[in-house]
């Protein structure tokens, strides 16, 4: 089976020119009149073989950006102890009623951040199961760089509290542990960015995914 669906899809072409070949060279038709025709046949082929292939890579590249986007909804939104707005929470346990103030502007902002990441998801997978994904795709990655671009604003944020203020070692190192995780995502992003620009046009470069940054702990 596999076998015959292969010289459908890939080796129709190939398969064509050889019997075309071999019935002219059987009833003797003239070259001039035969060449063109096998020219333009291989032509087609080669043009059905190379959007073809563009397309597979279109679809495995619409899969990955969707694991990837699933990936970040389940590890860094929520409630999970990664997300940067739990980690912001921790804030409230320091006497420092400005930090009070900023950690109170950013629980108001996870709920739109975890609104916005629940719709988008759902709007991705319910694409997966009834459309062609692929044709969306530029959509999709244009969207999830936006969300984790305003995403990344509030741990850049985090990151210079930690910088100024005097944070407990555990916030820290839940932060740090955030970090390591979170670059390996935002590197998985940017290595999707560019196969697909091998492929198309996005109008994102791959350096505008930025990494987040370590706190070094005082002592």
């Amino acid at each position: 089976m596999y076998t015959v669906r292969t010289l459908i899809n890939r080796g129709w072409y190939p398969a064509l020119i050889t019997a075309l070949a071999v019935i002219g060279l059987y009833f003797e038709w003239p070259l001039e009149a035969l060449l063109p025709t096998l020219i333009v046949i291989l032509a087609i082929g080669l043009l059905v073989t190379v959007i073809k292939a563009r397309e597979r890579q279109l679809e495995r590249s619409a899969v990955r950006l969707r694991q990837i986007a699933e990936y970040f909804n389940r590890r860094f939104m929520g409630e999970s102890s990664l997300s940067i707005f739990v980690i912001i929470d921790t804030l409230f346990n320091l006497d420092n009623p400005k930090l009070w103030d900023w950690a109170r502007a950013c629980d108001m902002s996870q709920r739109i951040f975890n609104s916005w990441c629940n719709n988008f998801i759902s709007r991705l997978e319910s694409d997966v199961g009834i459309r062609k994904f692929a044709d969306y795709l530029y959509t999709y990655l244009n969207e999830l760089w936006q969300i984790t671009s305003h995403y990344y604003d509030f741990v850049e944020q985090f990151y210079e509290v930690g910088e100024k203020v005097e944070i407990p070692p555990e916030t820290i190192d839940q932060y740090n542990k955030f970090v390591l995780e979170y670059n390996a995502f935002a590197q998985n992003f940017r290595d999707n960015i560019t196969e697909l620009r091998n492929i198309a046009r996005t109008g994102i470069e791959p350096p505008s995914v930025k990494l987040a940054r370590e706190l070094v702990k005082t002592a």
